[in-house]
């Protein structure tokens, strides 16, 4: 049997097709250039933007412009942060470059391809996410679908919209309802564009009594429809969520689709929970929302397409309203939009596109059964089913408020996981603080859980963890592998890391919680330490040093409060300890701070405040020792003047005018010289005062022998790998409370008292015998017979 013909290929599909690969191949190699190349980069102009080049520039050439703007900055930051473009990201991207080139068909043909393009990526896309009947619009900002749907809506109610405007909307008032758990901003954006006021937005509440804290509150809905009803406004269209942007929850979409078909309104949905249509097991939550009358899906982050458009489906019997309202157009070129989606809906096929799904669902319940097993971290898959009612006294009502959300009511398959550290099951330590013991404790938490979400994000980056702001539970950190995975790569390991740092994370929240008010107690005892209630630092806590003086005005008070606290930061830098010392946000209210970082379950409190304040005063003392040293050192400095004005005087005196002159005094010391004596000072900054430096060179010789060629060091009683601040029997390395303050006062002053014998350049401390010799070296002696006695006392 013979085989089928090979078709030939278009030479020019295949040569976009290999251009696009080694384009690619390009710019993520990131090695086009040789270091030399790199080196003359840095130091060249060509960075800054200039007039085009009057003969071209080569494909290469090119290239190598866009990957130094997409990766110039990655030699600074020491890392790449770019998504994964996998074979699926290939193709989309090749979709665009099809695009440009097929627009140029003959029009008959352009048509029949768009069509053809179009109509398959629409039956796909129905048929994958279980919606029937529909059509489907691609639009690149996510918004755009339901602005059109919006004015499908109108056009359906307002026979006489397209024609006379907002002048039809005068008899009835149209009003959009949404959830108040809806993304930020986009009624607004609706109303904007379409030029409504902001009254025509209704924003429904969600649940304050039962069920979940981001379900919109259905009974309340139909009290509001039944209310704008009464009033004469028409009720056109309700915004509904199958997995909120904050937490992941799905509405009750059977009871509101019910609803809206009671009053005739239009239910659209939207959130990353629709994608769990394509699975083989969806909750009937999410099933629901394939009797609602428009969706709109966003399947690039889904399955990892960059440049794909998102999609709205939606079914509507009326051609001519969908092509009115922008829904559908009549130009080829618009249909082109679905292109890179068709080319990757293909290369991935119904499996792929299942699996990646599935991976993405596997890997929020590989997290969850794992956050179950940790202390201090909830899932609240009991609380989230109803919620508690106010109790008097609120106590019960706080503690449930602290818990976290994670999985949604009656969706087992949610690819979104929502968690929050707790300290609920922290056992306090002595004199540690216990839940609900000081004000502000939701605060702290919020901060604690920030710093953990920016942690588990920047060590591990390939699970895609983010931060998020919940009204009723605080700041969580969320898990949403559906909108990160395909992007990242995220496996199976990346989630047991996560759950490995955050199981190291956890002890040194709790203990830091825990030793937070022991903290803020220590410091307050201490006359010379402020403590700062900063409730948004995630750490042990912060404090000030405040110098005793007080006669000073409030300028230089101020002045000196910032200097002492910088140079006691700079010391607590040095030390070797596990905390962290800084200097706080760099937005921070507080100024002139110490902000003391996450603590360990060893610390001890009242060392590391007696550390502070120790160090605080030695620094403060020796700012006074300088200040009044300054003092000393101008007045010496004005005294020596003055004896050096006298000893040019006496020495003019001693040796005559005729001395002075240059050739006579040549002559003259010939025949006659003159033995001159040193007559040198010294600044002794122990006295303040000026000494003679004759016996400084009587006996300068004798002094450098008996020198020890080591100077001794400050013995230290601390052995190396030994860390500061640890309790008494904590480990193998911890030292006593007294040693390490006694060691750090005693380096600290032998430190400043060197320094200020460096500056006197005369020595405190003088043996027995040299005295003896100084002595007989002040003796008076001779003229001519002084060398011949220095001899003779050395």
């Amino acid at each position: 049997m013979e085989k089928p013909p090979v078709k030939m290929m278009d030479p020019t599909l295949a040569e976009m097709g290999n251009h696009l690969s080694d384009a690619m191949k390009i710019l993520e190699s990131g090695k086009l250039e040789t270091e030399q190349g790199q080196e003359g980069r840095k130091m060249s102009w060509k960075e800054i933007p200039g007039p085009l080049q009057g003969d071209g520039q080569d494909v290469v050439s090119i290239l190598q412009l866009v990957q130094n703007l997409m990766h110039g900055d990655d030699e600074e930051q020491g890392h790449r942060r770019m998504q994964f473009v996998g074979e699926q990201g290939h193709m989309a991207l090749l979709g665009h470059s099809l695009a440009a080139y097929i627009s140029v068909l003959e029009r008959e043909r352009l048509r029949k391809l768009t069509t053809r393009i179009l109509s398959d990526t629409t039956l796909w896309l129905c048929r994958l996410f279980r919606y029937e009947n529909g059509s489907a619009y691609f639009h690149e900002d996510d918004r755009e679908g339901l602005l059109k749907v919006c004015r499908l809506v109108m056009n359906t109610h307002y026979e006489d919209f397209t024609t006379e405007g907002f002048t039809a909307l005068s008899s009835k008032h149209p009003v959009i309802y949404q959830s108040a758990a809806c993304r930020p901003g986009l009624g607004q954006h609706l109303c904007s564009q379409l030029g409504l006021p902001l009254s025509c937005l209704c924003v429904v509440p969600c649940n304050t009594m039962f069920g979940s804290l981001h379900q919109m509150d259905v009974a309340l809905l139909d009290k509001l429809v039944k209310d704008d009803r009464d009033s004469g406004k028409l009720p056109l269209l309700l915004i509904a969520n199958a997995g909120t942007p904050g937490a992941g929850h799905t509405d009750k979409l059977s009871r509101l689709k019910e609803l809206c078909v009671q009053y005739n309104m239009w239910l659209h949905v939207e959130g990353v929970n629709l994608a769990t249509l394509v699975l083989g097991q969806v909750s009937s939550t999410v099933t629901a929302a394939t009797k609602c009358d428009s969706m709109t899906l966003t399947p690039g982050p889904w399955l990892g397409l960059p440049a794909v458009p998102a999609v709205t489906l939606y079914r509507h019997e009326d051609p001519a309203l969908s092509l009115a309202a922008g829904l559908t157009s009549s130009q080829p070129v618009e249909k082109l939009r679905a292109l890179p989606l068709w080319l990757s809906l293909q290369y991935l096929g119904h499996d792929g596109i299942v699996e990646r799904i599935k991976h993405a669902s596997q890997l929020s319940q590989q997290l969850l059964e794992h956050l179950k097993t940790l202390a201090s971290i909830k899932t609240s898959d009991v609380v989230s089913h109803s919620r508690v009612p106010p109790i008097s006294g609120g106590s019960l009502r706080d503690v449930l408020g602290s818990l976290i959300l994670s999985i949604v009511e009656d969706e087992l398959n949610s690819p979104v996981v929502v968690f929050r550290f707790s300290h609920e099951n922290s056992a306090p330590s002595s004199g540690g603080s216990v839940e609900g013991s000081y004000a502000g404790e939701r605060d702290i938490l919020d901060a604690f859980n920030r710093w953990l979400g920016d942690q588990l994000a920047e060590q591990v980056p390939l699970s895609g963890v983010d931060v998020v702001e919940l009204e009723d539970e605080g700041t969580c950190v969320r898990f949403s592998p559906l909108m990160t995975a395909a992007a990242l790569g995220t496996q199976e390991n990346d989630v047991a890391a996560l759950v490995e740092k955050l199981a190291e994370m956890i002890p040194l929240l709790c203990c830091t919680l825990r030793l937070r008010q022991d903290f803020r107690d220590e410091v307050l005892q201490q006359a010379s330490l402020s403590y700062i209630e900063d409730l948004n630092w995630p750490g042990l806590g912060v404090v000030r040093f405040e110098p005793r003086t007080t006669d000073l005005d409030e300028d230089k008070r101020q002045d000196r409060v910032e200097k002492i606290n910088s140079d006691l930061l700079k010391k607590l830098m040095e030390l070797d300890t596990d905390l962290n010392f800084s200097g706080g946000p760099e937005f921070s209210e507080e100024k002139n701070c110490i902000f003391i970082g996450i603590a360990t379950e060893d610390l001890d409190v009242a060392e590391l405040v007696e550390t502070i304040m120790s160090l605080g005063r030695d620094i403060e003392e020796s700012g006074k020792l300088f200040e009044n040293m300054t003092e000393v050192v101008r007045k010496g400095i004005q005294e020596a003047e003055l004896q050096l004005q006298k000893a040019n005087e006496e020495k003019l005196m001693e040796e005559g005018v005729l001395r002075q002159i240059p050739l006579v005094s040549s002559v003259l010391n010939w025949f006659s010289p003159v033995q001159a004596s040193v007559k040198g000072r010294t600044f002794n900054l122990a006295e303040g005062c000026l000494d003679s430096t004759e016996p400084v060179y009587s006996i300068k010789a004798q002094m450098r022998k008996e020198d020890s060629p080591d100077s001794p060091k400050a013995n230290t009683r601390r052995f190396p790998g030994q860390k500061l601040f640890r309790r008494p029997g904590a480990g193998s390395d911890s030292i006593s409370e007294t040693s390490s303050v006694s060691q750090l006062e005693e380096s600290f002053r032998e430190t400043l008292h060197s320094q200020a014998a460096d500056e006197a350049e005369v020595p405190q401390e003088r043996p027995a015998h040299i005295l003896e010799e100084t002595a007989i070296a002040d003796q008076r002696v001779p003229e001519g017979q002084e060398a011949e006695s220095v001899e003779t006392i050395r």
